[in-house]
């Protein structure tokens, strides 16, 4: 039976998509059914008219079709060629791409005397070993063409070769050549100093912790042990003298709680969706399976989402967890669905493949409605269910004190700005091939290198925010709460910023729809990225808080 070759139209121009789409598909071909993690992607798949039975070589040129361009035609290709589309093609799941056209200037740098043509001949290479493709290649001739530099109608016939070689590549391994590609020896130089400069700066926040506990924690704790009467015989300055107020609940439990508890969500959904990467669920020719995966671990983890808000809640002596669960669900779900609405509002509009269709649409949310909220709701019991109480190792006092005036260094502002550059220098050198591999074309498969660097992306927040809280109790401000999960999460806004200096120096982006979808999207994973290393902050903070006052005598 004969085979079929999936074909995709790829754009920097989105505008552009359906007029080209629409000529290179054929009305009378079948369209491919695509997974729910494909239409995620924005692929929308259509069986081409090339024949490549197996083992048959077509050495004599083929036929595709043949077609007068109209002027419209001719300049949507010249515009098509300016901006380098290209066709990417499946075969047996196997990926091929190849450019439209090309740009002869004929040794001029008039862009008025340059040549726009549009490749008219495929040569297709295929290679085999037994009864299985192992490999294909796909190279436009240079020297068929058709010119689309005037507007005027031209007569086009497209044609095509196979050529079928044997291999002796495993079926196993047919996939290595894509895998190498983030995995090529400049590529993991990169990598290994990316970690490595991530360990110099975990270094330099212990080095400095370590400083701090062995000079000047040990030291009062040491001397509040040995001296029995300090309270009587000398007045507590510092953090030694919040220990009637340092455990105070913060205003605004619930908000807090809920924040919490989606920021654990969506930590376990980055460790789930890494380990699996580690394992190799993830392939390249596996297109849409992230996607599937991330809307499915995302339902299924709302039970933990549930259950850290409302056990928390509770032990903040909250009374109304319904409204703690209810805005735990909604907290970072609502704005990335009104951020999608919006969006694929733009994208129908402009008639993109990215626009989800209604039936997508109705699949989401029964997935969020039929597996999600019970999730959420069974979470929320179990935590409701498990009470316990909040572990303070010092009473605290009914008149909360007063925090004294702090210098503007100390603002709140200036420690998220201060909290945020370490970490975000953790993952600067990997953000470049995450957005590349997100935004651009390029593969992405060293999920170790990406684990190790996450980890060490939860230590550095983790010990930074340690830091500032440290600070903050030195300075006898004792409403750290708050505090410690804006300064843990800062580093979320440092990763939108950077969204910024990829977009317009990095990316060859423009027009309202890429615009909009890029920096719509960035947002949402930003304020992700800010709860969840919000969480890491604080839980950090708590601890280290925990265990310093539970060190002294307190009465």
């Amino acid at each position: 039976m004969p085979l079929h070759i999936s074909i995709k139209v790829e754009k920097k121009c989105l505008s552009m998509q359906t007029r080209l789409a629409h000529f290179l598909i054929p009305d009378n071909l079948e369209k491919k059914k695509e997974s729910l993690g494909e239409v995620l992607n924005g692929d929308r798949l259509t069986f081409a008219p090339y024949k490549l039975e197996f083992l048959a070589d077509k050495k004599d040129a083929k036929v595709v079709c043949k077609k007068r361009l109209t002027k419209e035609e001719v300049a949507q290709f010249r515009t098509a060629v300016t901006l380098d589309y290209y066709i990417q093609m499946y075969y047996d799941d196997l990926p091929i791409w190849a450019f439209i056209g090309k740009i002869d200037k004929e040794g001029s740098y008039d862009p008025n005397e340059f040549k726009y043509h549009i490749y008219t001949m495929f040569h297709f290479e295929i290679f085999y070993h037994k009864d299985r493709v192992i490999e294909i290649n796909l190279r436009a001739d240079p020297y068929v063409t058709a010119n689309v530099t005037i507007d005027e109608e031209v007569d086009v016939e497209f044609l095509y070769t196979v050529v079928w070689k044997a291999t002796n590549t495993p079926f196993e391994k047919r996939m290595d050549k894509y895998m190498m590609s983030s995995s090529l020896p400049h590529h993991l130089e990169i990598h290994w100093f990316s970690i490595m400069n991530s360990c110099v700066t975990i270094f330099i926040v212990m080095s400095c912790l370590g400083t701090i506990y062995m000079r000047v924690l040990r030291r009062d704790i040491y001397k509040l042990a040995q001296d029995e009467e300090f309270s009587d015989n000398q007045e507590e300055t510092g953090w030694k003298s919040l220990h009637g107020d340092v455990f105070r609940y913060p205003k605004c439990n619930y908000l807090l709680s809920s924040a919490l508890g989606c920021g654990t969500q969506l930590l376990a959904v980055v460790v789930a969706i890494l380990s699996l990467g580690v394992l190799g669920v993830f392939q390249p020719y596996d297109r849409g399976v992230l996607h599937t995966g991330l809307i499915i671990i995302y339902a299924i983890t709302s039970a933990i989402a549930g259950f850290s808000a409302v056990s928390f809640y509770h032990q903040l002596e909250g009374s109304n967890w319904l409204r703690t669960l209810l805005l735990t669900g909604g907290i970072f779900s609502c704005p990335l669905f009104l951020t999608f609405l919006f969006l694929n509002t733009v994208a129908i509009k402009y008639g993109s493949t990215a626009a989800l269709p209604l039936g997508t649409i109705v699949v989401i949310l029964l997935l969020w409605v039929l597996l999600a909220l019970p999730s959420l709701l069974l979470g929320a019991l179990s935590g409701k269910r498990i009470r316990s109480e909040f572990q303070a190792p010092c009473h605290t006092t009914k008149c909360p004190r007063e925090v004294p005036p702090q210098r503007w260094y100390r603002s709140i502002i200036m420690q998220m700005a201060l909290a945020g550059i370490l970490p975000f220098a953790v993952i600067y050198i990997e953000l470049y091939y995450i957005f590349a591999s997100v935004w651009g074309h390029r593969i992405y498969t060293i999920y170790g290198i990406l684990f190790v660097v996450f980890i060490l992306l939860l230590i550095t927040t983790a010990l930074v925010s340690v830091a500032m809280t440290y600070f903050q109790l030195a300075a006898e401000d004792h409403e750290w709460w708050w505090r410690s999960f804006l300064c843990g999460g800062s580093t979320g806004l440092y990763l939108f910023g950077y969204s910024f200096y990829y977009y317009f120096l990095r990316s060859d982006m423009s027009g309202f729809m890429q615009t909009s979808f890029f920096f719509g999207y960035m947002a949402c994973v930003s304020y992700g990225v800010f709860l969840m290393l919000g969480t890491v902050g604080f839980r950090s903070c708590l601890l280290f808080v925990r265990l310093l006052y539970g060190s002294i005598k307190c009465e």
